[in-house]
């Protein structure tokens, strides 16, 4: 789509916060209407849109395809998506460790056994720990009580927090973000651990290098959207 428009503008309804371009309503790719909850979002949705020079890019516009991710999939399936979220909680990342080398498995244990102490502490829900990727089986009442800290998040911030968690591999990175434990420039190393060592000990390719440039991108992006949601009462 090219740009049609010449100006971008945030109008206050029902139900929250249109954008609108000229006078048309910016919508999703499902034809809904792009309504979100907080001013300080549709201020920032708004922006990528008036930011837009010739042809619309949308991987330049990461709050606008979140915002049509929480309209066109997350609300109408809310509870299926707060499961798929919960079901990390099962094999989470930090919960699994190297037997060897000696320093990556030392380098695991200071940066996640911390945040293994905060979630038992937190939300009541300890997790086992392994050396290896053979499954490990969480205890269900642990399970249960990190569903639970899933299900307080309202469906805008789902949208949020599916990314942190699926893109940081760890239920526990995500939740540790969105309750403020973490903020996301220091998540982001957290879930990259195993990475970063291999990349010390080999070197790291431009390909490679650009994939995680993307991820680190959308995690941020992720957490920015938490900031916004909750940026005003909703």
């Amino acid at each position: 789509m090219k740009r049609f428009w010449r100006a971008v503008s945030v109008e206050a309804g029902e139900g929250g916060f249109a954008i609108r371009l000229d006078r048309r309503p910016l919508r999703t790719p499902a034809k809904a209407p792009c309504v979100v909850p907080s001013r300080a979002l549709a201020e920032a949705v708004a922006a990528e849109w008036a930011a837009v020079e010739g042809v619309v890019d949308p991987a330049e516009m990461p709050l606008t395809r979140a915002a049509n991710s929480a309209i066109d999939r997350v609300i109408p399936e809310q509870d299926a998506v707060a499961a798929i979220i919960a079901a990390y909680g099962e094999a989470d990342l930090i919960c699994y460790r190297a037997p060897h080398p000696q320093g990556l498995a030392r380098r695991q244990g200071e940066a996640w056994n911390p945040l293994l102490a905060w979630v038992e502490e937190a939300l009541g829900a300890r997790l086992v720990s392994v050396a290896g990727v053979v499954h490990v089986a969480q205890p269900p009442e642990s399970l249960a009580r990190l569903g639970a800290a899933v299900r307080t998040h309202g469906a805008w911030e789902l949208t949020a927090l599916h990314d942190l968690v699926s893109i940081s591999g760890s239920l526990v990175i995500g939740l540790a973000v969105s309750r403020g434990r973490l903020d996301a420039a220091t998540a982001w190393p957290l879930s990259r651990i195993d990475e970063d060592w291999q990349i010390e000990e080999w070197g790291e390719d431009d390909e490679a290098a650009a994939l995680a440039g993307r991820r680190r991108a959308d995690f941020a992006s992720a957490a920015r959207l938490l900031e916004l949601v909750r940026a005003v009462p909703r």
